[in-house]
């Protein structure tokens, strides 16, 4: 099993940063992959921005140039650095691990941009 614990989330007006932490219960490298994901009231569940256990990224294609996914090995921990945050980008923000071939989630923080 995998525990995620997420982070970093809160009030940010448009324009501004956030950061959000997402801290894993097992060393990352033995995960297969970790990602952001994002859900906005009455949409579905979105995929932000994945990273491998090999260190490559992906990112939805609206997203890039704004987002960046990061890890850190030491603290077992993936990052997401958000800038030029919009208001669409409101939303709760899950973080995902994969591991042995089974989705795990995090409960969620919460990011509101505000205009």
């Amino acid at each position: 099993q995998v525990q995620l614990v997420e982070s970093g989330g809160g009030l940010v007006q448009a324009g501004g940063s956030l950061r959000l932490s997402c801290a894993a219960s097992r060393n990352i490298f033995s995960i297969n992959a970790m990602g952001w994901f994002r859900q906005a009231p009455g949409k579905q569940r979105e995929l932000v921005a994945r990273i491998s256990n090999g260190g490559s990224t992906n990112y939805a294609d609206a997203l890039k140039g704004r987002f960046t996914i990061s890890r850190d090995i030491a603290k077992n921990t993936i990052n997401l650095q958000m800038n030029s945050l919009k208001p669409d980008d409101t939303a709760v923000y899950y973080c995902k691990a994969v591991y042995y071939g089974i989705d795990y989630w995090g409960t969620g923080t919460l990011v509101t941009v505000s205009s």
